[in-house]
């Protein structure tokens, strides 16, 4: 049985909570917080809710806060020598405290509270840590959870984080565009919806390099220049020019 404590109350700390708290080998012994409200919905999930001064040791303390307070958390933890993780993509393992233990646990996913369909079985947990011990504790702990479990170091993380803001992020704000480009027009969005899907699917199976169609893929000047005459928010107008000239430089054409 691993004994574990979460430092924090949002999206992460919230779907790690869930998910440890429903299994058998792993307990959350404490979820601690800023405020009592803040802790009211992990009540259920945790053997006891405490603000941070109050927090005691646990075999593993997550800390699940953003990213530019990681170091203060882990400052204020009133305990030693203790193993202690932060679950950032992007923050090294050397921002905690040097009074812990340090690691990291990270699952690669989006989260959102009210996100009822994500299974945690299937989110990749990337792990590292000081040492071989404390790398085995966290990857039996992120094993608990989740199918896919790999041990990476800070640098690795960093790029893969930086590979998901383009897959998730970046992607994602490509979509809010075509709601837009729908919306300004009247046409129902979710017309898109069987593209959405099977653009994923195809990128899946058979590779997004293997996958890519369009446009800029044809050099097809002559419509690229009329969509950008379509477009009337100069932001949008931006962001075709640079995918057109990524795609256009990636299958070795020229503008």
């Amino acid at each position: 049985m691993i004994e574990v404590n979460i430092v924090g109350t949002g999206n992460v700390a919230w779907h790690l909570a869930k998910a440890l708290g429903a299994q058998n080998n792993a307990v959350v012994m404490q979820v601690a917080g800023r405020s009592q409200a803040s802790l009211d919905p992990f009540k259920h999930m945790a053997r006891h809710t405490v603000t941070i001064n109050n927090l005691t040791a646990a075999d593993v303390t997550i800390i699940a806060v953003s990213d530019d307070m990681i170091a203060q958390v882990s400052e204020q933890i009133p305990f030693d020598n203790t193993l202690v993780v932060h679950t950032s993509g992007y923050t090294a393992m050397s921002t905690l405290s040097r009074k812990h233990k340090k690691g990291v646990f990270y699952p690669l996913q989006s989260f959102s509270k009210d996100d009822v369909s994500l299974h945690f079985a299937e989110i990749p947990i990337l792990v590292e840590a000081e040492n071989d011990e404390d790398e085995k504790t966290l990857r039996e702990l992120a094993s608990i959870i989740s199918d896919t479990v790999q041990v990476i170091n800070s640098v690795q993380r960093r790029q893969l984080h930086l590979a998901a803001v383009f897959a998730n992020n970046f992607t994602n704000h490509c979509y809010t565009v075509a709601q837009d480009i729908c919306e300004q027009y009247e046409v129902d969005v979710k017309t898109l919806h069987p593209l959405i899907l099977k653009t994923a699917q195809k990128a899946l199976e058979n590779g997004p390099t293997n996958s890519q169609t369009g446009p800029a893929k044809r050099g097809d000047k002559e419509v690229i220049n009329k969509q950008l005459d379509l477009l009337k928010n100069p932001d949008h107008k931006d962001i075709y020019n640079t995918l057109t000239k990524a795609i256009y430089t990636t299958y070795g054409k020229k503008l």
